[in-house]
C-alpha cells in the first residue's frame, strides 16, 4: 500500500512551470529516487509536497495524498502537523538551514516540543538519543555546540537528527550528500538505509548521482524539464535504461575504462521552466529525435515489467559509448619534476587572552612532500579538513608557508618577496572551488579575463583581441564576454574561471573541486575540457578532489593525504588498483559504484581528528583497525612497495 500518492503535480511561478504534471507513489519501507539535472524541478517537486513553496510559487493543479489526507485540501495548521510530525525533510544545504544562532540542542528541542510534547530534562535526554543514533560521538557535549562548530558531515546528522524528531513516516532527502565526502557519504546513506530498514520508514531520495541511487533505491523516477520520462525499479534501470536521456547520464560518468578517451556530454541544457513545450521536451539534446518528438508529447509505454518510459522510440534507447576519440593527455615522464614540494608546512597560531598570545597552533600541512612532472596530472585526494586546499594555495605562496620548500621549475618559491613573485605567477595559476565566489560580480567576463593579462604584464599587445579566442578556447561564445557572472551556468562559470587561468599562459593549473557538486553532463564537458587543454598546451594539473570516479578518468599520478601529510601516492593504476594504506583502502571502499558493489574494506569510525591536536603516532591510529602500540607510539616512515608507490604504514607488508 503506498504511503504517499501524487498525481498529476503541477506547480507555476508566474509563466513558468518547474514541475509540470508528475505523477508518482511511495509505498511504506520504500526508497523511490528522483534523478536528473540541476533545475529539472526534483527540489521544486518536494517542496510542493511539503507545502514550502516560495511566495511567487503556486500548485496549479493535482494531488498529493499522504496516508489517505489530501495535503493539498488541509489548512496551514493542520499542515504544520504532517510537517516533521508525518514527513520529514532533510534540506540541501544544512549550513543554511541550520539556525546559526541557536545551539544544535535547541533546534532538536523545538521539533520534540512540537511533534513529541516533550520539554526539559526529558526533550533534552531525547535530543541526545537521537544525536546518538545518527552516529555523532560524544553526543551530550553536541547539544551545546553551535552549527558552526561541526563539520559538513556532522551538520548534515544533525539535520537528519532534527528530521528523526518528530518519528516521520516519509523522510524526504534533498541531495543530502551533495559535495560531502566518500566516507561520510557512505555514513550518511548508511544511516538512512538502516532507519528506513528498522523503522518501516519510506525515502524520496532527491540526487543527481547514479552512485548514490544504485546504493539506495527500490524505485528510480528520471526526471527532465518538469516531467518524469522514466521511471524503473533500481535492476531495470541499472541493467539497461530505456530513454535516450537515461542513456546518455550513464554514458557520462567517468571511470577508468575511459581514461585516454573522450567522455560523451549531452549538448546544449535543460530548457529553461518558462519555455512551452510542443512535443518531447528532451527533442532538441537527443541523438535519436525523429520528426514526431518535435510535434508529439509521447505518451507513457511500458518497455518491461516494471519500467516504463514516455518516448516515441518504439524500443529502449540505444546504448551509448562513453568514449569518443582516443590518445592519453600525458606527456612523458620527464626530469626535472615541473613542481617539487619538500617538508612543506602551514601552521595557524592559536591566540587567546587579552593579550592573543600564541597558545598552539592548527597543523593544516605538517610535512607535506610531492613531484608533479611537465603535463602529466597529479591528484591530491583525501577528506575535508586534511589540509588539501591549503597545501595548493601554500604551492602558489597565496598562504605563506611555515616551513618546507616550494620549487617551481627549480625557481625557489618560499624565499621570494611578493615582489619577486610577481614575475612567476604567469607561470602557476589557480581554479578555485566556487567559481561563483572567486569572480567578481562587478566585472564584466571579459574585464575578469583581461584583468590578470594586464596585472602579470604578459606582454599581449591587444589584450581585448585575445578575450575572444580564449572564451571559444573553453567551449564560450566570444560575445560573451560582455555578461556578467550571475547570467551564466554553474557550468559556465567554471569555464570562465579555466580562461581566466589560461589567460597568462601558465605551465601548472591548480584545480581545486572544479567539478565538486555538478551535474553528470556538465561534469563530463570540464573534464573533456581540461584533457582536451592539457594535450593542446601541455598543462601540468595538481587536481584536488575527493571524486575518486573522477580522480580514475583524469589523473595519472595520485597522492593521498590524511591530516596534513602524505600517506600513499604513486601512479593512479598502483594507488586505485593495489592501495596499501587502510585511509586509501578505506576511501576506495566507501565511493558507491554504479553497479551498486560495495567495497569489502572496514568502515572509518569517527571523524578525522583536529589538526590543533593531532594523535601521537601515526595519525590514522584512532580510526584504523589494523592499528597496534607501534602505531600508536612513532609515526611510520616511507615505505616503497611498487614502481612508483610508497606508502606510510607499518603494515603496508
Amino acid at each position: 500500500m503506498s504511503i504517499l500518492e501524487v498525481r498529476d503535480l503541477a506547480i507555476h511561478i508566474r509563466a513558468a512551470r518547474p514541475v509540470d504534471g508528475v505523477s508518482f507513489d511511495i509505498a511504506a519501507g520504500e526508497c523511490y529516487a528522483l534523478l536528473g539535472e540541476s533545475g529539472c524541478g526534483k527540489s521544486m517537486t518536494a517542496l510542493g509536497l511539503m507545502r514550502l513553496l516560495p511566495a511567487a510559487a503556486e500548485v496549479a493543479f493535482g494531488s498529493v495524498s499522504f496516508e489517505g489526507t489530501d495535503l493539498l485540501a488541509l489548512p496551514e495548521s493542520g499542515m504544520r502537523d504532517v510537517r516533521g510530525g508525518g514527513i520529514g525533510m532533510i534540506f540541501q544545504e544544512p549550513a543554511t538551514s541550520l539556525n546559526p544562532v541557536l545551539t544544535v540542542g535547541r533546534q532538536i528541542c523545538e521539533s520534540l516540543h512540537l511533534h513529541a510534547k516533550l520539554n526539559g530534562a526529558a526533550a533534552r535526554a531525547r535530543a541526545a538519543e537521537l544525536l546518538e543514533q545518527v552516529g555523532i560521538p560524544d553526543p551530550v557535549r553536541r547539544l551545546d555546540e553551535f552549527p558552526f562548530q561541526l563539520s559538513g558531515g556532522l551538520r548534515q546528522r544533525v539535520m537528519i537528527a532534527i528530521a528523526l524528531a518528530g518519528s516521520p513516516r516519509l523522510l524526504i532527502a534533498d541531495e543530502p550528500t551533495t559535495a560531502l565526502d566518500v566516507t561520510i557519504q557512505a555514513q550518511v546513506l548508511d544511516l538512512l538505509d538502516e532507519l528506513r530498514r528498522t523503522q518501516g520508514m519510506a525515502l524520496l531520495l532527491i540526487t543527481h548521482d547514479l552512485g548514490v541511487v544504485a546504493r539506495m533505491a527500490d524505485r528510480i523516477g528520471v526526471m527532465y524539464a518538469g516531467q518524469l520520462v522514466e521511471e524503473a525499479s533500481r535492476e531495470a534501470f541499472f541493467s539497461r535504461p530505456a530513454h535516450p536521456y537515461s542513456v546518455r547520464l550513464f554514458a557520462a560518468l567517468p571511470d577508468a575504462a575511459n581514461r585516454g578517451g573522450r567522455l560523451t556530454t549531452i549538448p546544449g541544457s535543460v530548457p529553461a521552466a518558462d519555455v512551452r513545450h510542443i512535443g518531447c521536451r528532451f527533442a532538441d539534446r537527443c541523438g535519436e529525435v525523429m520528426p514526431v518528438c518535435s510535434t508529439e508529447l509521447p505518451p507513457w509505454r511500458e518497455v518491461d515489467a516494471g519500467q516504463r518510459v514516455r518516448c516515441h522510440l518504439p524500443g529502449a534507447a540505444p546504448a551509448v559509448s562513453s568514449r569518443v576519440g582516443a590518445g592519453d593527455t600525458a606527456s612523458e615522464a620527464a626530469t626535472p619534476p615541473l613542481l617539487e614540494v619538500r617538508d612543506l608546512q602551514v601552521h595557524f597560531p592559536i591566540r587567546r587572552g587579552l593579550l592573543q598570545r600564541a597558545v598552539g597552533a592548527v597543523r593544516a600541512v605538517d610535512g607535506m612532500s610531492l613531484q608533479l612532472m611537465p603535463g602529466r596530472t597529479l591528484a591530491l585526494v583525501g577528506e575535508s579538513g586534511c589540509g588539501k586546499t591549503t597545501a595548493g594555495k601554500a604551492m602558489l605562496q597565496l598562504i605563506r608557508p611555515t616551513g618546507g620548500s616550494v620549487r617551481l621549475a627549480g625557481d625557489e618559491l618560499t624565499t621570494r618577496s611578493t615582489q619577486e613573485l610577481r614575475p612567476l605567477r604567469a607561470k602557476m595559476q589557480m581554479v578555485f572551488q566556487d567559481p561563483f565566489a572567486s569572480l567578481n560580480p562587478r566585472l564584466r567576463v571579459g574585464e575578469i579575463i583581461a584583468e590578470g593579462m594586464q596585472a602579470l604584464a604578459t606582454g599581449d599587445a591587444n589584450v581585448a583581441a585575445k578575450i575572444g579566442p580564449l572564451l571559444e578556447q573553453v567551449g564560450l561564445r566570444a560575445d560573451m564576454a560582455t555578461r556578467y557572472p550571475h547570467e551564466f551556468s554553474g557550468g559556465q562559470r567554471q569555464r570562465i574561471a579555466i580562461a581566466r587561468a589560461l589567460a597568462v599562459n601558465p605551465q601548472l593549473l591548480i584545480c581545486d573541486e572544479p567539478t565538486s557538486a555538478l551535474d553528470v553532463s556538465v561534469q563530463a564537458q570540464i573534464l573533456n575540457l581540461l584533457s582536451d587543454l592539457q594535450r593542446d598546451l601541455k598543462l601540468a594539473y595538481l587536481f584536488i578532489t575527493h571524486n575518486i570516479a573522477v580522480v580514475d578518468y583524469l589523473a595519472h599520478d595520485v597522492a593521498v593525504m590524511y591530516l596534513g601529510r602524505v600517506v600513499e601516492s604513486g601512479s593512479a593504476e598502483e594507488v586505485l588498483r593495489s592501495p596499501r594504506h587502510p585511509y586509501t583502502q578505506a576511501l576506495l571502499a566507501a565511493v558507491p559504484r554504479v553497479d551498486g558493489v560495495r567495497g569489502d574494506a572496514p568502515k572509518l569510525a569517527g571523524d578525522m581528528p583536529s589538526a590543533a591536536k593531532p594523535p601521537a603516532g601515526c595519525h590514522f591510529h584512532p580510526r584504523c583497525p589494523l592499528a597496534d602500540d607501534e602505531c600508536k607510539r612513532d609515526y611510520p616512515g616511507e615505505t616503497r612497495v611498487g614502481a612508483t608507490q610508497v606508502v606510510r604504514c607499518f603494515k603496508a607488508g
